[in-house]
């Protein structure tokens, strides 16, 4: 389905329920609550939805979190895959961050096959 069949269907069978922090909106079908879509802001990306409304859309969780959810203090903020991007983690020595990898310093003996 195109993004303005998308659009038609959303504007003609959804309901909003609500939008996270990255801009994306979450609908539920009006006659029943049985389905559920989301709306990207931006490039589609599935990486981009929170856990808590991943939760939702996969009938994990029946109530929306539109109040937010309480996280604990050891919980990192979610975010998208950064894969790819220029955000992307890159190791110490790795030739895409233009680093040369450290020398073998000759602390391991390789494996001989008897």
């Amino acid at each position: 389905m195109s993004l303005f069949g998308t659009k038609l269907f959303t504007w003609w069978k959804g309901e909003l329920v609500g939008k996270d922090a990255f801009g994306n909106q979450y609908f539920c079908a009006k006659s029943g609550r049985t389905r559920r879509w989301v709306i990207y802001s931006g490039k589609a990306e599935a990486s981009k939805v929170p856990p808590e409304w991943h939760a939702w859309l996969h009938y994990t969780s029946d109530e929306a979190p539109i109040h937010g959810v309480e996280h604990k203090s050891w919980e990192k903020e979610h975010l998208p895959n950064l894969s790819g991007t220029p955000y992307a983690y890159r190791p110490q020595g790795s030739v895409a961050k233009g680093g040369q990898r450290a020398a073998a310093t000759g602390d391991y003996q390789a494996w001989q096959p008897e």
